[in-house]
């Protein structure tokens, strides 16, 4: 059993690595597209701090998918290889077509979708998905309005300033704001795999004790090389760097100058810390893209590639159900294989 646990922890890390890569356009697709860092120097700035948000930070959005998503009662191992199996695999898939999908999203599907199989409906806890589900819908939008906001609010204060002079500004302080909104990634989604893992480990009595920083089964507190770990497995993703959909976000959206990627930077990273604080799983890439789509409409909405915008759209609409219904398809295949085996 101790041995399917660990194997079980490695495909955990390695979805967070595959979230790392489809995120990394995430936390550097503004910075790319503006060639305020080169491509290789700006994974690397991203994986930075997605690995120093492992300190000082409280741990809220790790126990909303530990305890807020589906009734722990029902958890066992078979289940949490499904949803992590389910997870990875749509990830990867979205990953090599260029689509920056919710991995959040993916993992909360899969992870429902395995529940209900086990459990029924009755294994759902609806006040978590509704949550998250009515924040598919707002976090693009608070992104959206903040971005935007940001940006009225800029074209005002530096008004009467050269362009040239704004210019060089802002490709200081897109520094900071990709450094913002690569730390608001690795708080918010790399929490996710946190979650995960130490419900797994609660699930099996003889190991629950290396769930918790006090070795406290009943304990609220994760085990610190739990979010070690995590953070770390997220940033080497990130520096793995999901390029073609650095490209789409970077590049198909809309032009990006500066100005505009520090906005968009900055209203997506604020509003991923604020939302997190409330142990909210939002979705990072949700939030960018509306961020995004912010500053574009502000130029002129012929600014923005609604195209573009309709496959991401698609692509996040699909996520949720199709995640589910694999998990839900590798679950009943796990079942058939241990009751044959036992």
């Amino acid at each position: 059993m101790e041995i399917y646990i660990i194997v079980i922890v490695i495909i955990a890390l390695l979805f967070d690595f595959s979230n790392g890569m489809n995120d990394a356009a995430n936390s550097i697709a503004t910075v790319v597209a503006t060639r305020v860092l080169s491509p290789k120097l700006a994974v690397l700035w991203a994986a930075f701090f997605n690995f120093i948000a492992a300190f000082g930070f409280e741990t809220h959005v790790a126990k909303t998918l530990a305890r807020g998503i589906i009734n722990p009662a029902i958890v066992d191992p078979h289940l949490i290889l499904a949803t992590l199996v389910a997870a990875i695999v749509w990830t990867v898939v979205c990953t090599e077509k260029g689509l920056p999908i919710s991995v959040s999203h993916a993992l909360i599907g899969s992870l429902a979708g395995a529940a209900l199989i086990k459990g029924g409906t009755s294994a759902l806890l609806w006040y978590g998905i509704g949550r998250v589900a009515m924040f598919i819908v707002l976090s693009p939008l608070i992104g959206l309005i903040l971005s935007a906001a940001l940006m009225v609010t800029c074209t005002w204060i530096f008004r009467r300033f050269h362009p040239r002079r704004v210019d060089g500004l802002f490709r200081i302080l897109q520094l900071g704001s990709a450094a913002v909104y690569s730390l608001s990634h690795g708080f918010n989604d790399a929490q996710k795999t946190m979650g995960i893992i130490f419900v797994l480990l609660l699930s099996v009595p003889s190991l629950a004790h290396y769930a918790t920083h006090d070795g406290n089964p009943n304990s609220n507190e994760l085990a610190f090389w739990i979010v070690l770990s995590c953070h770390l497995a997220i940033a080497a993703g990130t520096y793995a760097g999901g390029w073609k959909v650095i490209k789409t976000l970077g590049h198909r959206v809309t032009k990006l100058q500066p100005f505009s990627g520090f906005c968009a930077e900055t209203g997506g990273g604020a509003t991923i810390l604020a939302l997190s604080q409330f142990g909210i799983p939002v979705s990072t890439t949700h939030t960018i893209t509306g961020a995004i789509f912010g500053v574009g409409i502000l130029h002129r909405l012929s600014a923005v590639r609604w195209s573009v915008g309709y496959e991401i759209v698609a692509a996040w609409l699909l996520t949720l159900p199709c995640s589910a219904a694999l998990a839900a398809l590798v679950y009943f295949v796990l079942q058939q294989i241990v009751s044959r085996i036992s």
